[in-house]
């Protein structure tokens, strides 16, 4: 008896051990389970290249597999993280305006394409898609809440008038026709959302420093002298600004060299200095650079900067030998970095250079690269020279086709949904 009991083990240890061995073995299958639901192909949500860089190649290889699509790995915007520049223009034809310039009454006629005369409208369903990240679309509602409370103010020249008038249009459909105002102004105008008691301003200062030209303007170039080291008189009606965006270039690109001056008007236009255009416009920006630091508060003032808006004036650069300027162009230049001699890239390396080593934090909106492309978006001889319209026998004349500015709704609609993603 004794001997049979020593070569056996108690029951209750052989229930514990039972127990535990199928306790491991749920434990394991239940673990099994885990990681293939993970690593199914179904359910696969790829992480971001900015969290995930290393695993860039192994995407590259990727196959289709079944009625399964390409996985869109682009992470979400991130001012910081995404080169907007890289990108492409890809044709939507689902794509619908916010607006038109019969809905939106605040397009001045020099931008009001359709009104004009302009017979296409392919350009406006071309959406720009960076290749490192998805740009959200622009949301009116979410633009108003962004500025609740707020004065965004554009400051610059006529291409910083194309963007602010393409910003009041984007928003201001949502808003009540009772709860909505506009002031023009020769120098300084204001739309009021006033249910969200905010204001979108524009104020011209096509140098941003001062100059004879800015008020008065003066046609001659060669007649128009910049004052590199004043800004003052100008800046006084800046401050007090939640959201600043500056922009100043082409008024600059009248040749290759400008007449500067330092000290003041009241003498006379004596004294002035023959310089060249990038030496002046970084005096320029300099003396701008200087006013934002010694007077915004990056507490309170957001302040932006967006680069040069291209001219398109030598079609051969695009690929068009028989074509004049940008007339009768419908679609984008396919080309892949496309760049052409409407962006100096020296005068782009001055602002990179300038905003580099100031001490308020500056955002750029690069808008260079991408409107490159477009040169199917300018006004083009849909447009008004000298308070005028043009006749149809002006339309018919290639030479007379205006390839600075933009068609609204258009291309700056882009620069604002940027913009707004950055904001």
């Amino acid at each position: 008896m004794k001997h049979h009991m020593r070569g056996k083990l108690p029951r209750p240890i052989i229930i514990t051990t039972i127990c535990v061995l199928f306790f491991v073995a749920a434990l394991y299958a239940e673990r099994l389970s885990l990681i293939s639901s993970r690593t199914s192909i179904f359910n696969f949500k790829p992480c971001s290249r900015k969290y995930n860089k290393a695993k860039s190649n192994e995407r590259k290889s990727e196959e289709v597999l079944g009625n399964t699509s390409w996985i869109d790995d682009r992470f979400d915007f991130d001012g910081e993280e995404c080169n907007v520049a890289n990108g492409k223009w890809v044709f939507n034809k689902s794509i619908e305006a916010l607006y038109n310039d019969t809905s939106c009454p605040y397009i001045d006629r020099q931008y009001s394409c359709f009104k004009n005369g302009r017979p296409d409208s392919d350009f406006l369903r071309w959406e720009w898609q960076p290749e490192d990240c998805t740009l959200p679309r622009f949301n009116p509602e979410v633009a108003l809440k962004k500025i609740q409370g707020k004065r965004l103010l554009f400051v610059g020249d006529s291409l910083q008038r194309n963007q602010w008038e393409s910003f009041v249009c984007l928003v201001q459909a949502i808003i009540p026709r009772k709860q909505k105002s506009m002031k023009r102004g020769r120098v300084h105008s204001v739309f009021k959302a006033k249910e969200y008691n905010a204001t979108i301003e524009f104020y011209w200062a096509p140098f941003l420093v001062e100059s004879n030209s800015d008020i008065h303007i003066i046609g001659d170039p060669k007649k128009r002298i910049i004052k590199v080291d004043a800004i003052q008189e100008r800046a006084k009606n800046w401050t007090g600004v939640d959201i600043l965006v500056f922009n100043t270039y082409v008024w600059w690109m009248s040749g290759l060299r400008v007449n500067a001056l330092w000290g003041s008007f009241a003498n006379g236009e004596e004294g002035y200095e023959e310089l060249e255009t990038p030496i002046a416009y970084k005096l320029g920006l300099k003396t701008w650079a200087n006013w934002v630091d010694s007077t915004i508060d990056p507490n309170k003032t957001r302040v932006f900067f967006t680069t040069m808006s291209p001219a398109h004036t030598k079609s051969e650069e695009w690929g068009h030998k028989d074509g004049v300027k940008c007339f009768n162009e419908t679609k984008p230049v396919r080309k892949k970095n496309h760049w052409g001699s409407g962006s100096n890239k020296g005068m782009m390396s001055v602002v990179a250079s300038v905003v580099k080593k100031m001490k308020v934090p500056v955002t750029v909106i690069n808008i260079t690269q991408i409107s490159e492309y477009r040169i199917d978006g300018h006004s083009s001889v849909y447009t008004e020279t000298g308070g005028k319209l043009l006749d149809e026998e002006e339309k018919a004349n290639p030479k007379n086709a205006d390839c600075i500015h933009w068609c609204l709704p258009g291309v700056p609609d882009t620069w604002n949904q940027i913009f707004l993603a950055m904001l």
